[in-house]
């Protein structure tokens, strides 16, 4: 008997344990899913709320970068459904594990449970009066942020939003090698650090920002306001039709081009095809191999599914 191994997966490995993930996260029940995503949209808020103390505190752009990260450490470890990685569903889709509706069902219920969740951490923070201490310093950063988000072209908006979720995705990708708590942590580190230094585009992170700038905005004492360059200028700007048109919206664009396209669909087309070979070679081995396969699996579902079925036997 064996003790339980801490070497971390390899990229094959890796490929069809994201496989098994996605394919678990979009058919479980949308009741489920919905509060899972709840719980994500808030954690990437406290994330945020994390981000803002460090950079008002000087600590600045990179070390509140690395202290975003606990908000996806939150929803990889406590299991929580984020829209930007549930983009990788794309890849049990390619697979022919799940079909169109089911995905996209899927996508809807969790980009409407981020957004539930992030709003709720808005009102908790505002009710807490947390953005007003030290002299508003908070609310300053929020409404600066959020003023600086909206001034982005849509094309902007979109190919920052494909960074940040190339970035997020990579880290979530990564953590799949893990065996341990710490690695799945320590991956998620550095890609969001990454994308939080540079200013790249988090559809659901902005769900909080955006929305607590807007109403910081709209709530600010004369003696805050004051300390703003132009404040009927920030205030012209920041409103809810430009949050969605000239930010949520491309930016979410964005966000499934570079976590479902360029991490997910990437990896398919190196993993799947050599898996469809891999299995082909094996089957051609046995005395009936087509009577051995499921008539509507395709040879890299088998393969994942259970790799003994692979080789013609059945549980």
């Amino acid at each position: 008997m064996t003790g339980a191994s801490f070497e971390a997966l390899n990229p094959r490995q890796m490929y069809g344990k994201v496989v098994e993930t996605m394919t678990v996260k979009a058919t479980r029940p949308p009741r489920q899913a919905f509060l899972l995503a709840v719980m994500a949209g808030l954690f990437i808020g406290l994330g945020f709320v994390y981000c803002a103390v460090a950079n008002v505190t000087g600590a600045g752009k990179i070390v509140g970068g690395l202290v975003f990260s606990l908000g996806l450490m939150l929803v990889v470890v406590l299991g929580g459904d984020l829209f930007t990685s549930t983009t990788m569903t794309l890849v049990p889709r390619a697979s022919r594990r799940i079909s169109w509706g089911q995905m996209l069902s899927n996508w809807g219920v969790v980009y409407t449970g981020n957004f539930i969740g992030a709003i709720a951490l808005v009102i908790l923070i505002l009710l807490s009066g947390h953005p007003w201490k030290d002299g508003g310093s908070i609310a300053l950063f929020y409404i600066k942020t959020t003023e600086f988000k909206l001034t982005y072209t849509f094309t902007e908006a979109v190919f920052l939003g494909v960074m940040c979720n190339l970035m997020v995705c990579l880290g979530v990708w990564m953590g799949y090698s893990g065996r341990s708590l710490f690695d799945k942590m320590a991956a998620c580190l550095f890609p969001v650090g990454l994308f939080i230094s540079c200013g790249f585009e988090h559809s659901i992170a902005n769900m909080f920002m955006i929305p607590i700038g807007i109403l910081c905005s709209g709530m600010m004492p004369p003696e805050v306001a004051a300390k703003l360059a132009d404040p009927a200028h920030t205030l012209s700007l920041l409103t809810w039709e430009n949050f969605v048109l000239k930010n949520l919206i491309p930016v979410t664009l964005g966000n499934i081009l570079g976590g479902g396209v360029l991490v997910g669909l990437f990896h398919w087309l190196i993993f799947a095809r050599e898996n469809a070979q891999q299995t082909s070679q094996a089957g051609s081995g046995n005395d009936s191999p087509a009577n051995d396969r499921p008539e509507n699996d395709s040879p890299e579902d088998i393969a994942l599914t259970n790799p003994l079925r692979a080789d013609g036997n059945h549980r």
